[in-house]
């Protein structure tokens, strides 16, 4: 995919409406959607709507980050396809919004996964619709320059195997077990790095895929 369409962008949500709209979906407000979200998925949202609120307060932006952040200077979008019951998601989400906050150059944008199929299934990982997904836009052109995710590249390749043995599994407990069990030592991953790993990554990819834009308009 070389660009996102304008109305993509004027229809994605903003940090604020997107953390309503996990708050939203475990109340009785109406959302035409909702029943898309099974019982499950909304019991992922609750506890996701918590790790978030926590994040909100305690992410501290690096010294690393900070450099890499003074660093962008032309205006960029994060277009990020999520879904409020992604686990990976509740950890890298906040993240982004404070290094979004930190410079303006940077805009961050959500859309929701399964309401932009098309979208997602230009940016799979593996042969798979893994979220979140941070696309790295020109804020001018909306063209694509990279995209990010679903999560920092040392927790993937930990993660790989364990995945990959859950999938082999017929037996619905023992994939259930052993999606459980990646799910705890994610879990654990996250709280020792803070966010640190998530910081680096997407600021470095965005510096990268600036710079190979401006290389390759100096070499036309």
């Amino acid at each position: 995919m070389e660009n996102i369409s304008r109305a993509v962008l004027d229809a994605a949500m903003n940090y604020q409406t997107y953390r309503q709209l996990g708050e939203d979906l475990l109340t009785e407000k109406e959302i035409p959607f909702r029943e898309n979200y099974s019982d499950s998925m909304l019991g992922y949202t609750e506890l996701n709507n918590a790790r978030m609120n926590r994040l909100d307060k305690t992410i501290e932006i690096t010294q690393e980050a900070q450099e890499k952040l003074a660093q962008i200077e032309q205006p960029v979008i994060w277009l990020t396809l999520t879904e409020p019951w992604c686990g990976d998601a509740a950890q890298i989400v906040p993240a982004l919004n404070k290094l979004a906050e930190a410079n303006e150059n940077i805009q961050l944008r959500f859309i929701l996964r399964d309401m932009h199929l098309d979208i997602m299934d230009e940016f799979l990982t593996d042969g798979s619709r893994s979220i979140p997904k941070v696309i790295i836009l020109d804020a001018n052109t909306l063209d694509v320059l990279d995209a990010w995710g679903p999560r920092p590249s040392v927790l993937q390749s930990m993660l790989i195997p364990m995945i990959q043995e859950m999938k082999s599994y017929t037996d619905k407990d023992l994939r259930k077990q052993k999606y459980q069990a990646y799910q705890i030592e994610a879990q654990r991953w996250y709280n020792k790095d803070k966010t640190e790993s998530i910081q680096n990554e997407i600021l470095e990819n965005t510096l990268q895929a600036v710079e190979n834009k401006v290389q390759t308009i100096a070499k036309e």
